[in-house]
């Protein structure tokens, strides 16, 4: 088992000196009104 030395490194890391991030969807799906207009579009 060769993964075992890198848990044991994981554990020692603890949450102490992880940072905090806010997370953002850089690309995010359009909403269902969007998606209807654009197929009217199509259609017209």
């Amino acid at each position: 088992m060769s993964d075992k030395p890198y848990m044991a490194e994981i554990e020692k890391l603890g949450k102490s000196k992880l940072k905090k991030t806010a997370t953002q969807a850089k690309n995010p799906l359009p909403s269902k009104e969007t998606i209807e207009q654009e197929k009217q579009a199509d259609t017209s």
